[in-house]
């Protein structure tokens, strides 16, 4: 029998990654074996891999020759950035460079590079309907991610441009949930006037990631948005109520608002979901639900999702 097919897999511990080498190690049937690089080789959640059968493996974005080791023998990865751990466009460029450059150096056949919009096509800086930030940029964690799209493209590396979605878990994880007001009762609140947005369970991206890695050739050098459904935000409050038992009213605020609530990247995402509402159809073109459930049939739409995980949502 051949041996199997490596994929390396970065940010393996986070809730992209994760959700890939959990979708690869459980497949015994899989034509591809997993590589799980993290900072940490000891810490619970890479010891949980490795006890799946994933090979874990040390490897920082600080270290560029770790990139390099980690790519080693590879015939796919899976690249990400966390932009919430630095703030920093600049950061989150040059560690795409240095993803591209090394999948170019280790011959890999085929890359995911977990990208999103640059927005600044959508607005340009002269649009002064949002405020740019950072004096280059209207939505930077996309801004930077969209740009670095290039430095694959200039590489030759063979690449899916994966787009995620609005992580349901940031109801969970990041302060987004509903909250009680004065008058105890739940409200929902995001300034997404009364477009569909596009939402996913975040480890369904890792398991449609799988799924492209499975269908290879077909879909490199494409842009493939992945969604579990698009709701409005009535919609999600409604779902919402449903499932933790009591009214969730939605809370439809302006982007503005939403930006002047000071929380660190309460501008960049006041601009995001600002994009969301202004641009629903190219936001929502590009994140079909349909082809996400191609590449993923076990994919969870919002209901299913808070089936699961209602519960861990603080109130």
């Amino acid at each position: 029998m051949s041996a199997k097919k490596i994929i390396t897999v970065f940010g393996a511990t986070g809730a992209q990654g994760g959700g890939l080498v959990r979708a690869i190690a459980g497949d015994a049937s899989s034509e591809f074996s997993v590589r799980a690089v993290t900072r940490d080789p000891n810490s619970d959640g890479a010891k949980a891999l490795a006890a799946m059968g994933a090979e874990v493996v040390q490897g920082d974005l600080s270290d560029a020759s770790s990139v390099h080791k980690a790519l080693e023998g590879a015939y796919g990865a899976y690249f990400v950035t966390f932009f919430w751990a630095h703030f920093s466009p600049d950061q989150e460029k040059a560690e795409a460079a240095l993803f591209a450059n090394a999948a170019k150096a280790a011959g890999i056949q085929h890359a995911i590079w977990s990208t999103l919009e640059d927005t600044r096509e959508l607005v340009p800086l002269t649009d002064d309907r949002m405020p740019t930030l950072m004096e280059k940029y209207k939505v930077p964690h996309f801004d930077a991610k969209g740009e670095s799209n290039q430095y694959f493209i200039d590489a030759g590396v063979p690449t899916t441009y994966l787009h995620a979605s609005f992580y349901w878990d940031n109801f969970i994880y990041f302060g987004a949930g509903p909250k009680r007001g004065e008058d105890g009762k739940l409200a929902l609140t995001l300034p997404i006037g009364d477009a569909k947005m596009a939402g996913v369970a975040a480890e369904d991206i890792g398991k449609c990631a799988y799924g492209i890695f499975k269908k290879g050739a077909e879909y490199i050098g494409k842009k493939v948005g992945v969604a579990g459904e698009q709701l409005t935000g009535t919609e999600m409050a409604d779902a919402l109520g449903k499932a933790l038992g009591e009214p969730v009213a939605y809370n439809k605020i302006p982007a503005a608002v939403y930006r002047s609530f000071g929380f660190p990247g309460a501008e960049d995402l006041g601009n995001m979901f600002q994009i969301y509402d202004e641009f629903e159809t190219e936001m929502n073109t590009l994140r079909d639900v349909s082809v996400s459930k191609a590449l993923n049939p076990e994919l969870l739409n919002f209901e299913a999702w808070l089936g699961k995980d209602a519960g861990k949502i603080p109130l």
